[in-house]
């Protein structure tokens, strides 16, 4: 089981209103330098909102939402900083797939 950390925010917010891609491409070419293996995921309509213990969490953002998850915790602490207004949190599962799919 992994720990997988979030941001979530509504779709419109994400994409539209703030730089998210520029932000997640300056993130993946600094991987890439470093030779880092992505661990991070732009997701649209994520399914780890189903998750009963998330319920509350996904009846607290606009809908249709979107959600960069990551199993590195500062990474999405620094994306809460930046963007401001999003909603953060974490949930175990066993791989990104059961978690965005």
């Amino acid at each position: 089981m992994t720990t997988y950390y979030y941001v979530l925010a509504s779709q419109k917010f994400l994409i539209e209103e703030e730089p998210l891609a520029e932000v997640l491409k300056e993130r993946t070419r600094h991987y890439q330098e470093q030779e880092k293996e992505i661990d991070f995921w732009f997701v649209k309509d994520p399914a780890f909102l189903n998750l009963a213990l998330l319920q509350e969490v996904k009846a607290k953002c606009p809908q249709p939402s979107a959600a960069v998850i990551s199993t590195n915790k500062q990474f999405i602490e620094w994306l809460k900083l930046r963007l401001e207004f999003v909603l953060t949190g974490e949930f175990v599962a066993d791989s990104v797939s059961e978690a965005i799919a």
